[in-house]
């Protein structure tokens, strides 16, 4: 039986290229259907260290208040090895969705000059977010070393220089960096034992396989308050809140020291923009929180919360200056 054709009406016409209108808007990502629609799924926060470290910490601490914000889980996921870089290369491939984020670290400005050969640009791959908080580094020693400041441990080193060694969270972190410059300001070498994250490192240095680590407070701050460790300076200009009678290796003599350890959310490059400021948003709620404040004050933190132009800004003027020291102190990767 022959069917009569149908002829559109100009309303029908009409009708049909809205609904056409709607189904490619769904298929673009930086639309207001897409943003209506985000988050509809959980999401990821890849943490580029083993568990146990601060940037675990903080990456859970966040995750935790956040999935009540954005009503979908946030799972936190550790993918650590080659200083930061295996999580960050992984992130930096993942679909610029919102659902796959990057707790960051100011190592990463670093890897960029250390590592010849990276599968991602640190300034180009990603979309900032935000910087969710400063941690001052510090140099501790076990509490069964005989030195108990920082010109008692340079005197030890010098007598028997073969017998000291400094963990880090793996070649071109923060902690490499400065273990390489204290190491050139006292004129003896380190040998440099990198890990894929605090939580190892911690533990040796605990159990004496590693002589020292200049890490962050979080990790290393209920061993010295159990004084199990001993904090001999930090690395930062002023002294830490969390150690005020820990002078600064400035103090103590060692100038041009001035590195502590931002940690920030980033998204991959093309993430759309509503995406981005929508997480910035939400993030930075949490962040100047109360119950957030006072969890990075027992950690040793101190809590950012800033704008994705800014986050992106610091993280190109880092990367310039550690560029130089990185040069300057011949760091190159194990």
């Amino acid at each position: 039986m022959h069917r009569p054709t149908r002829i559109a009406t100009p309303q029908r016409r009409q009708h049909l290229m809205a609904l056409a209108a709607v189904a490619a808007a769904c298929l673009l990502p930086g639309t207001a259907v897409h943003a209506q629609a985000w988050p509809s799924k959980p999401v990821t926060i890849v943490v580029p260290f083993a568990a146990g470290g601060t940037t675990d910490v903080l990456a859970r601490a966040l995750g935790e208040k956040l999935s009540t914000a954005l009503g979908q889980p946030v799972i936190v996921e550790n993918r650590g090895g080659a200083g930061a870089t295996i999580g960050a290369d992984y992130v930096a491939k993942a679909a610029p969705d919102g659902y796959t984020l990057l707790m960051g670290a100011v190592h990463h400005t670093i890897a960029t000059s250390v590592y010849k050969k990276l599968g991602y640009d640190f300034q180009k791959s990603f979309a900032p977010i935000t910087t969710v908080a400063l941690v001052p580094n510090v140099l501790a020693v076990s509490a069964t070393t005989p030195a108990k400041d920082v010109k008692e441990l340079v005197a030890l080193i010098k007598a028997a220089p073969d017998k000291f060694s400094y963990g880090s969270n793996g070649a071109g972190t923060a902690q490499h960096l400065i273990g390489t410059q204290f190491s050139t300001a006292i004129g003896q070498p380190l040998l440099h034992v990198p890990y894929k994250g605090s939580g190892p490192l911690t533990t040796d240095l605990l159990g004496g396989q590693v002589s020292m680590s200049f890490d962050t407070i979080t990790p290393v701050l209920p061993h010295i308050k159990a004084g199990k460790l001993r904090a001999l300076a930090v690395t930062t200009a002023k002294r830490s809140s969390s150690l005020p009678d820990v002078p600064t290796l400035q103090e103590v003599g060692f100038t041009g020291f001035d590195i502590g350890t931002w940690f920030g959310v980033l998204a991959p490059a093309r993430t759309p923009a509503d995406v981005v400021a929508k997480l910035n948003t939400e993030m930075v709620k949490v962040i100047q929180s109360p119950d957030f404040k006072k969890r990075m004050q027992d950690i040793g933190a101190e809590p950012i919360g800033n704008t994705p132009a800014q986050m992106a800004e610091q993280i190109a003027s880092d990367t310039t200056r550690f560029g130089k020291l990185v040069v300057d102190n011949k760091i190159t990767t194990d």
